[in-house]
């Protein structure tokens, strides 16, 4: 599945699309503690999160995710928002818990 997929299903919100929506999602990946993050989260993956700050980008950038999913309504703060953008991070935002996100694009994933 890639990013573009998930967006045309409209599971989720679109905070920016991004700057490759193309790109292949292969698996799903939650966490909120970004030093663990930052460390585990598989490159490709879509990282399921509730942290909204400038760091969140920042992370999902070293670990080469393939979009955050912001979870549980929680947003991106303007500062961070602005480096999605400036990065080009596919961020996509949902009201639902970490884990009812997660299984919906494992369930994307695996049919």
């Amino acid at each position: 599945m890639k990013v573009q997929d998930l967006i045309d299903k409209q599971i989720f919100h679109v905070v920016n699309s991004g700057d490759d929506t193309g790109r292949e999602i292969t698996g799903v990946f939650c966490c909120d503690l970004l030093s663990i993050a930052m460390g585990k989260a598989p490159a490709d993956s879509a990282w399921v999160t509730v942290m909204g700050n400038i760091n969140t980008i920042a992370v999902a950038t070293l670990a080469d995710v393939s979009c955050v999913i912001m979870a549980e309504g929680a947003a991106l703060d303007e500062v961070a928002r602005a480096k999605a953008k400036q990065q080009g991070v596919a961020v996509l935002a949902t009201e639902e818990p970490v884990f009812d996100a997660a299984l919906k694009i494992y369930q994307e994933l695996h049919g």
